[in-house]
């Protein structure tokens, strides 16, 4: 197969190729306006596919098909939103030369109206996909999965890029391009317009089971989905999709700067796109890892339903999103599938599962969640990833009743005047070792205290769910002082790791997080905890480790049938 792709030395383009670079039956024509480019992208080659130069400008690509005649023509040129009269002009020359075509295409309006040349590609035999990228065609995929379970009302999602991902010049353009303008979407039931980068919404990506990120500032921006996706779903009314780049404080600029055109009709920022550019591919700090969710709101027997997905992505591989769906096109073909002859959105061109082998050859993780309101809370925030617990932990979590549970434990003190003082605040338990403990599981209002005995030394802690920039962690407040834990599955561990952390109510900075390792596992058919509570510039406060039964015959431990137990691969840091 010859495919020949547009802006092949570029962002989308070029990870396409490397997604490639394992097929031996392909040749790639790296086109572009710069041969230099074009020939430096493919020197160093160490792929199967077989990589060719050639300097192609958009404009002469009757001549090129003719020449050249590929099997597969792929646009990932943009920025689409600037195409003008001849926005079409790749596609048209396309179906005239009888050769499928498909783009990474972001503008709605271009995606929209692909439709238009439907019959003519049906004359022709073959395919014109549109916008077959994370945006819609991976967002469409998990509504279908969605909709098996539910009617969907209302959707929103969003893409939030690891800060070290960089950003291609073309979609800077395209997104300050349209910032401060109207984007058309579907609201209350009817077509309607939100402000581009001007409405932000908050949310948390939380695959059940991994370390979240940390809670995420995304704004409205103009994506395929907002227009191809409704019709599809006669009950949609509302549908919301966003973009949260970090650092935050310059995705807020840009928000500062959309609101003020859209109020004082101020001329387009384009001509700023470079200097948006380098400042945001410079500016990299936090954590090396990206994410992207989908909620939907809808209705299930009559009743209200509320589903989400997540997708985390760690290091450099969140990049490779975007071409994976070309990717797995590319691959059906190779295969025999080949999509129906027409023209357009990609919306329909995959289904989840043609993802799954792609993701695990990616450090990339994905999974449901479900609105539970009267599942436990430990099974609330793991969502299904509760299920992959071991025996004894998910008996102490499953239960939504009042339990006690009696063991032995060792404890260690910290000997500064700090940590000594803290302890005492706090009611922290005194150094020994086989001290008798016992821990009272109440209910309080959708809340857990925990009141932990330790040899006639007690003290307690409420445990909740997270709310705002909490979302998804598990909040345990010691008196005054609060810490939001994020809930890890690490093979048979659950780890509880500390992400947040506030003093009556007010967030305190993440350099003063109390730090420390503790995790909650089963030996010997016994629920085993093990806790340090450090902090810095103080060092160890407290730590302590040792087993737990059920007082009483109490229940029989939960197992898992042999298909919902899941063990993660691994742990990411903060």
């Amino acid at each position: 197969m010859k495919i020949l792709i547009l802006g092949g030395y570029g962002v989308f383009g070029g990870r396409l190729a490397e997604l490639l670079a394992d097929i031996s039956s392909i040749e790639i024509l790296v086109c572009g306006r710069s041969l230099a480019r074009a020939q430096t992208f493919c020197e160093g080659w160490r792929g199967q596919a077989q990589l060719r130069p050639l300097m192609l400008d958009r404009r002469d690509i009757v001549e090129a098909l003719r020449v050249h005649k590929p099997d597969l023509v792929v646009d990932a040129s943009g920025p689409f939103q600037n195409y003008g009269n001849e926005c079409y002009a790749v596609i048209t020359a396309c179906i005239d030369a009888r050769i499928d075509y498909l783009d990474f295409a972001d503008a709605a309006d271009f995606v929209f109206g692909v439709s238009q040349f439907d019959e003519r590609a049906k004359a022709a035999g073959i395919f014109v996909l549109s916008g077959v990228s994370s945006f819609p065609v991976l967002t469409a995929a998990v509504l279908r999965q969605m909709a098996k379970d539910m009617e969907i009302v209302t959707v929103e999602g969003g893409i939030a890029p690891s800060p070290y991902a960089g950003i291609g010049l073309n979609v800077m353009r395209a997104v300050v391009g349209y910032a401060g303008t109207p984007v058309k979407l579907f609201r209350h039931g009817e077509p309607s317009h939100g402000i581009g980068l001007a409405e932000s919404r908050r949310f948390t990506v939380a695959v059940p089971g991994r370390l979240p990120l940390r809670n995420i500032h995304f704004s409205l921006v103009d994506v395929p989905d907002l227009q191809v996706i409704p019709p599809e779903y006669p009950s949609m009314t509302d549908i919301w999709m966003g973009a949260g780049p970090v650092p935050e404080f310059l995705h807020r600029m840009l928000n500062v700067l959309a609101k003020a055109r859209a109020r004082f009709a101020l001329p387009s920022f384009a001509p700023l796109s470079p200097l948006f550019h380098a400042v945001l591919n410079r500016l990299r700090f936090g954590e090396h890892r990206g994410g992207m969710f989908v909620r939907a709101g809808g209705l299930a027997a009559g009743k209200p339903m509320e589903m989400s997905w997540h997708l985390l992505t760690e290091g450099d591989d969140g990049p490779y999103i975007p071409s994976m769906a070309i990717e797995a096109l590319i691959r059906k073909m190779l295969n025999g599938e080949r999509p129906l002859p027409g023209a357009r959105a990609g919306t329909a061109a995959l289904e989840l599962a043609d993802y799954d082998g792609l993701f695990r050859s990616k450090t990339i993780f994905t999974g449901f969640r479900r609105d539970e309101p009267d599942a436990p809370l430990f099974r609330s925030l793991l969502g299904p990833a509760f299920d992959a617990l071991p025996p004894r932990l998910r008996q102490l979590h499953g239960s939504g009743h009042t339990r006690e549970w009696r063991g032995v434990a060792e404890i260690r003190r910290g000997e500064g005047v700090l940590a000594r003082m803290i302890s005492a605040v706090l009611g922290f338990p005194k150094a020994g070792k086989q001290v008798p403990v016992n821990v009272n599981f109440t209910l309080e209002k959708g809340k857990e205290r925990w009141t932990r005995n330790f040899g006639g030394r007690r003290f307690s802690s409420t445990l909740s769910a997270g709310t705002g920039k909490d979302q998804y962690l598990l909040a345990e407040r010691f008196g005054i002082v609060t810490v939001a834990l994020a809930l890890v599955l690490d093979g048979g561990r659950l780890a509880l790791i500390p992400r947040r952390w506030h003093v009556l109510g007010m967030p305190l900075p993440g350099i003063l997080l109390p730090k420390g390792v503790s995790f909650e596992s089963e030996a010997e058919d016994r629920f085993c905890f093990d806790v340090e509570i450090s902090l810095p510039f103080v060092g160890l406060v407290v730590a302590y480790k040792g087993a737990l039964e059920p007082d009483g015959p109490g229940e029989a431990p939960c197992r898992a049938s042999p298909g919902e137990m899941q063990t993660p691969e691994r742990v990411s840091s903060s």
